[in-house]
C-alpha cells in the first residue's frame, strides 16, 4: 500500500528515486535535468578560505554559496570569485546567474555588482527576508 513517509536522512538512492518522476517529466517537456557543477576555492596553498558552489543548467548558473572568511572579507575577493563565475557563464554559453541571500547577509554586495532583485520571502527567518537576485551576462556577442 502507498503511504508517505518522513525519511530523516535520505541517502543518495533515496534522494535520486523521489527527484527521478521529476527529472523524467522535465524531459518530456524538453528539458533534460543536466546540471553542471561549478566549485571555485579560495585557497592560499593548500587551506580554503571560502569559495562559490554552483551549477549551471538552462542557460544560467545558479550560485548557491558565495562564501569569504572573516579575515579576507573587504579586500575584493566576493567581487572576484563572482566575476569568475561570470566568465564561465560566458564561457559555457549561459546567459546570467541567479542566488539568493538574506537581509541580514549581503544584499548590497550583489546590488552594487549589477544584480537585480526579483523576489522576496518576507519574515524568513523571523524579522528579515529571503532576497533573489538575477544579473544577464553580457557575451562578446551581445551588442
Amino acid at each position: 500500500m502507498t503511504a508517505i513517509t518522513h525519511l530523516t536522512s535520505a541517502t543518495e538512492e533515496q534522494r535520486a528515486a523521489i527527484t527521478a518522476p521529476l527529472g523524467a517529466h522535465s524531459r518530456d517537456q524538453g528539458f533534460v535535468w543536466n546540471p553542471t557543477h561549478v566549485t571555485l576555492a579560495l585557497r592560499d596553498g593548500e587551506t580554503i578560505f571560502g569559495g562559490l558552489i554552483g551549477f549551471t543548467q538552462w542557460d544560467w548558473l545558479y550560485v548557491e554559496i558565495l562564501a569569504v572568511d572573516a579575515s579576507l572579507r573587504g579586500q575584493g575577493w566576493g567581487r572576484k570569485l563572482i566575476e569568475a563565475a561570470e566568465n564561465i557563464v560566458r564561457d559555457n554559453g549561459c546567459c546570467g546567474l541567479w542566488l539568493s541571500t538574506f537581509t541580514f547577509q549581503a544584499p548590497t554586495f550583489y546590488e552594487r555588482l549589477g544584480f537585480t532583485r526579483c523576489g522576496e520571502i518576507p519574515n524568513y527567518p523571523a524579522g528579515q527576508s529571503r532576497l533573489f537576485y538575477m544579473k544577464h551576462v553580457e557575451t562578446t556577442d551581445d551588442t
